[in-house]
């Protein structure tokens, strides 16, 4: 397809998980957009395990979400299991994930992409970038600007002495078919496509996923470039037929009974949840592997790239820990309409028929049908520490580079990068202070300042251990340290901001009411509460808070008869027309819409067959028929609501439905179908909503870990003012025992003015900094002596 004299003020290349965020923000901060893919059925394509979150994953999507991003309600929209992990830990540590529908993630992204104005999806193939020698097509910063962001230009300016100044501009891209599309702003998230290679036992093959070509020709402009390279790994499970799965013979791992949504936006959960299987390995498993672990590309030396560490193949887990004779797999559905079930942990690049014979080597899956073998792909990144904190090339004006590209691995990786890269080129098309989060406020800045100044040479992975002050960067706080900013970019339109500020009154009051409030001679305890803490007359409810053995749903029904107020939310939309989906955001009136399309044919009275759904107010009514759902291999995952009655199982659940019968068990022992059947959302004990247990949790959090919020917001403060500290123009790096001689070098060449600004020099340490910090006291009463003279 042709574009002549198409222009843009940002073009976005690759339309996966950091594409979308990247074009949805640039939109809606009103800059006219264009996001460029190969195929547009593939937008948003979970081209390894469809699910989002995870341990701290989910901080990533909870703060994308804080800053007007859109994966969190999208998830919201099409998760079909999701599941609050870590819980048995401190808050700190919490994080969300869902398992979605991967087909009705891409149309849901789809959707919202094609609904927003200023966007436009183009298909085709980028072959490379237009480039102008010393011309910058953005607006330039005013001097108020300058001082707004003196760190940011400082750095530039830093880059400018290490060799790394702007080279070039680029303006634009060209297409396979030779015509261009100029932009003011070029943001490439290609994702595995650069140069992909699959391997799969001896075979290799090109492509940038399973059945889809590489980007070859981009890959090789952006070499022309000049930028430093490296190649990664990174590889998929097979997947199964779950027609041929024998269910009964696994665990059963439900999700959560009341989902915690990923959005702040997000009212409730309403679409069908669905449980996962756990599988184990065995003997023969492992016997397999080891026998044939030299057919495997990773060890035959075939693949010569690094994979990631911290999720590793079956085979690597074989090698690696032999003394281990089993290993725990999930099986996890694909979606509610397909047959598809990815098997969790059993990642590999193996020969399919070694593959085939481990999958048959698993009680459970004698029978099993692969749909698709595992394979490992290999593909070109970037050095990211060939970027500034806003993402932008160093070397060239106008291009910004997020996702896989820059060295990550996962979707909320990727998500995030490509949020901030949107977020950042049109602020400077704007000719606004770029939007640069510290370490101490995001996740996001951790994973960016990570890549900048160490770079990485394996794909790299959030983890909550990363974070130096992780009791501040909660998944419930991420509005609240995030959504100013989110609002003053553009991001945050007026409903969101009113809930947010809403939330934020309701936390403050509520928090001064348990300080406030002490128990009396009068006061009636609730029973489970008095047992745990006894007499307490003249103790602060948020005294009592502080116990360990108290959590505030122990003051549950107190606290609605002082505060009734905060227990009441206003009502949702029960319904969306296709006319307001198309106008409003996933999740615009705080309510995600079950997207199970019923099949053709089928009568759609609600009451039809009786099938328990859950109300509001917690309760079982009637959801729609049974013959009203295309109930592919995975709706023995819906069965237990159907289980639950004393009714025989209808014909139309495929022969391998789990019954009460089947002895399904789960990880705490059997599967009570009564107590935990998976309608939709249901309200958890006190006759709470997810809404509201949540706002509750973070003021438990605030109260009960006060002493340490408040120590870490000391070290903080220390932190920022030591960063702040300049560095004298005479400091002489030369007498700093235990730096490297090419530390010192650069800093010596660079000359950073404050310790902040030596930190963002790529390669200087922390450790280094901490010397600096020392020596410039030592040097400084050598200095001032010299001067008495």
């Amino acid at each position: 397809m042709s574009h002549p004299n198409q222009s843009y003020d940002i073009v976005v290349v690759g339309a996966g998980h950091a594409g979308c965020e990247a074009a949805i923000a640039g939109a809606r901060m009103g800059l006219r957009t264009a996001l460029v893919t190969l195929k547009k059925e593939l937008i948003a394509q979970m081209s390894c395990n469809p699910a989002v979150g995870g341990i701290a994953k989910g901080h990533l999507v909870r703060e994308i979400d804080a800053l007007g991003g859109i994966m969190g309600e999208v998830t919201d929209a099409v998760g079909i299991q999701f599941r609050l992990l870590n819980t048995s830990r401190g808050p700190a540590v919490w994080s969300p994930r869902a398992q979605c529908d991967k087909s009705q993630y891409r149309v849901k992204m789809r959707e919202v992409l094609e609904s927003q104005p200023g966007l436009e999806i183009i298909e085709a193939e980028v072959a490379g970038m237009v480039v102008e020698e010393g011309q910058d097509p953005s607006p330039r910063r005013t001097q108020r600007d300058a001082e707004e962001d003196q760190e940011t230009l400082l750095e530039r300016q830093n880059n400018t002495a290490e060799g790394g100044c702007a080279t070039g501009s680029v303006c634009g891209i060209t297409l396979r078919d030779g015509s261009e599309i100029r932009a003011k702003a070029v943001i490439i998230t290609t994702g595995t496509f650069l140069n992909g290679l699959i391997h799969c036992g001896e075979k290799t093959y090109p492509a940038g996923r399973s059945g889809e070509a590489p980007a070859v020709m981009l890959g090789e402009s952006l070499k022309q470039l000049g930028l430093r390279g490296t190649r990664l790994k990174t590889g998929t499970p097979p997947r199964l037929d779950g027609r041929t799965i024998e269910w009964k013979k696994f665990q059963v791992q439900p999700g959560d009974s009341d989902p915690t949504p990923f959005s702040f936006r997000t009212k409730k959960i309403s679409q069908t949840q669905v449980p996962c299987y756990i599988a184990t390995t065995t003997e023969e498993t492992r016997r397999l592997i080891a026998e044939n672990v030299h057919r495997s590309p990773m060890y035959s030396g075939q693949i010569k790239s690094v994979g990631p560490r911290y999720c590793p193949s079956i085979e690597d887990k074989i090698v690696k820990f032999p003394d281990k004779l089993t290993h725990q797999l999930f099986l996890e559905p694909e979606g509610l309409h397909t047959h598809e079930v990815y098997v969790n942990g059993m990642s590999t690049s193996l020969p399919v028929d070694v593959q085939e014979a481990m999958i048959k080597s698993i009680p459970g899956l004698e029978n099993a049908v692969m749909l698709r073998p595992g394979y490992a792909i290999e593909y070109d990144a970037i050095d990211a520490q060939e970027l500034d904190r806003t993402l932008a090339v160093k070397k060239f004006d106008g291009l910004y580079l997020a996702g896989q590209i820059n060295g990550t691995s996962g979707y909320e990786e990727a998500a995030c990068q490509g949020l901030m890269a949107g977020i950042n080129a049109a602020l400077k098309i704007k000719g606004e202070s770029p939007l640069v989060l510290d370490r101490t406020e995001a996740y996001i800045a951790i994973l960016i300042d990570d890549l900048i100044s160490k770079g990485t040479n394996e794909p790299y992975r959030m983890f909550t251990s990363r974070a130096e002050f992780r009791l501040h960067l909660r998944i419930d706080n991420a509005d609240r340290r995030l959504t100013p900013y989110g609002r003053r970019i553009g991001l945050i339109d007026d409903a969101a901001w009113h809930d947010f500020i809403a939330k934020q009154e309701r936390a403050e009051k509520m928090v001064a009411l348990l300080e406030k409030t002490r128990v009396s001679s009068t006061s009636v305890l609730p029973a489970e509460l008095h047992a745990k803490v006894g007499e307490v007359v003249g103790s602060t409810y948020a005294q009592l808070l502080k116990r360990p053995e108290v959590v505030i749903e122990d003051f549950v029904s107190v606290l609605r008869e002082m505060a009734g107020e905060f227990f009441e939310r206003r009502s949702v939309e029960p319904q969306r027309t296709q006319r307001d989906a198309k106008e409003k955001r996933v999740s615009g009136v705080g309510e995600c819409i079950d997207p199970t399309p019923p099949l053709r044919g089928h009568a759609q009275d609600d009451n039809a067959n009786g099938v328990p759904a859950v109300t509001a107010e917690g309760g079982c009514a009637t959801r729609s028929s049974v013959a009203a759902y295309d109930f592919s291999p995975e709706a023995h995952l819906r069965v237990s609501d159907l289980a639950a009655s004393d009714e025989e199982l209808p014909s139309v659940l495929p022969a391998f439905a789990v019954s009460r019968e089947a002895g399904a068990t789960t990880a705490e022992g059997p599967f009570d179908f009564a107590q935990g059947r998976l309608c939709a959302t249901r309200v958890s004990k006190k006759g709470l909503s997810a809404e509201v247990r949540n706002e509750l949790k973070s003021v438990e959090t605030e109260v009960k870990f006060a002493g340490y919020l408040q120590q870490q917001q000391r070290a903080i403060d220390r932190l920022k003012k030591a960063e702040q500290r300049t560095i004298p123009e005479w400091f002489d790096y030369s007498t700093v025992s235990g730096l490297s001689r090419e530390m010192n070098e650069k800093l010596t060449r660079v000359r950073p003015r404050t310790i902040g600004h030596a930190l963002g020099i790529p390669g200087v340490t922390p450790a280094a900094v901490s010397l600096i910090n020392i020596f410039i006291e030592i040097q400084g009463k050598r200095h001032r002596a010299v001067s008495s003279f």
